[in-house]
């Protein structure tokens, strides 16, 4: 971590990572500052990046978005051509909310959520389509023991 972000940023972080609705005079009384130094404190904070926005938790099962699937991929296609085509063609498909370059036996890790096993069969077919894969391997998530969880502050 940046040594820049000190214990005092990373208490706003962490509270923020629990309620990012709270307010700047909420979130000041939490730690303990005056409401000037934390607005200044979290700019300082969105201007080197650290804090990039924030965001609605939404729970996928109340909106049907039961299924979970992890895609492994593997390639033999690595040039800066191949990669930048295959990165904005997987980043057209909504259903991809996290996507991963990795190492070992596979290249790339997908994490895929929509409805049910016929809506991930038009998911799987829109990623294959028109990209040059070698393997493609899918996990059914049977139980989200934990997801979304706070950064380790």
């Amino acid at each position: 971590m940046s040594d820049s972000v000190d214990h005092i940023d990373k208490s706003l972080l962490r509270e923020l990572q629990k309620d990012a609705s709270l307010s700047q005079r909420e979130l000041a009384d939490r730690i303990g500052m005056s409401q000037n130094a934390c607005w200044r404190r979290l700019r300082a904070l969105s201007d080197t990046g650290v804090l990039q926005g924030s965001t609605a938790r939404v729970d996928r099962r109340k909106l049907g978005l039961d299924m979970v699937v992890f895609v492994m991929l593997r390639t033999r296609h690595h040039s800066a051509g191949w990669l930048q085509e295959f990165r904005r063609h997987v980043l057209t498909i909504p259903e991809v909310v996290d996507f991963h370059r990795i190492g070992g036996d596979y290249d790339y890790l997908l994490k895929v959520v929509t409805e049910d096993m016929a809506s991930y069969d038009g998911v799987y077919q829109r990623l294959i389509e028109g990209v040059e894969l070698d393997g493609v391997t899918s996990y059914f998530a049977m139980e989200a023991i934990a997801e979304g969880r706070p950064l380790p502050l």
